[in-house]
């Protein structure tokens, strides 16, 4: 086996592992009922695991143009959470239904007052989350539609295909709100084209993440973390 085979699906690995152990172990979780308590701290050394070890090679954590991701990240969130506060209609039968479940959360009323839990699932959702998810989604997948052998694709190299089944996917892996997913795809995808730097996109949905959760928290708007 050549050495450019080797490296290139040691890539993949590396791009898809942990983005595939975070969804699995989540299925697993619902499947089986386990408490949030027991199975999230779990989930969360899972990945964190995978993230400092296979897919660390892969992981740029250096931003080209920091405060224009900051911003970003910001107007990404007001997006997010604007539609709700401005027109209410969350519950309307095209955004709840049985294929994209409901805007409400599964959290037991004990784990929104436990400090540990809420510390641990907020940094996993700034921290981890923004690098599983702009690894496999903007690192590997829009490469890869491009081309089979995704490492010859620079980073941020625009094709219409790619660019739209991205972002169409990564709107439709967030249920009932798939349409802000949307714009939030498209969104960081054009930041990539436009900066050339994945690590400008993890900054930008980390803010994101980051200012949700507080507002969640702050707020009492446990239905964004579904």
């Amino acid at each position: 086996m050549s050495s450019s085979v080797t490296s290139s699906r040691a890539a993949i690995i590396g791009y898809v592992a942990p983005f595939a152990a975070f969804v699995g172990l989540l299925e697993l979780e619902h499947l089986f009922s386990i408490p949030p308590a027991i199975f999230f701290p779990l989930r969360f050394a899972i990945v964190l695991a995978l993230l400092l070890t296979v897919a660390r090679p892969y992981i740029n954590l250096r931003p080209s143009y920091p405060w224009s991701s900051v911003i970003i990240g910001i107007a990404v969130f007001f997006i997010w959470v604007g539609p709700d506060v401005l027109f209410h209609y969350r519950h309307h039968w095209l955004f709840e239904n049985s294929l994209l479940g409901s805007a409400t959360s599964t959290m037991a009323p004990d784990l929104k007052a436990t400090p540990w839990f809420l510390v641990i699932r907020s940094i996993s959702s700034f921290t981890l989350v923004p690098i599983l998810e702009e690894l496999f989604w903007r690192g590997w997948m829009m490469r890869y539609l491009i081309n089979a052998e995704f490492l010859k694709v620079p980073l941020g190299q625009y094709a219409r295909f790619s660019f739209w089944v991205v972002a169409v996917l990564f709107a439709s892996e967030h249920g009932a709100y798939w349409e802000v997913g949307l714009a939030a795809g498209i969104i960081y995808n054009w930041w990539l084209v436009r900066c050339r730097n994945l690590a400008d996109c993890i900054l930008a949905h980390a803010v994101t993440n980051a200012v949700l959760a507080v507002y969640v928290v702050k707020a009492d708007q446990w239905q964004y973390w579904l």
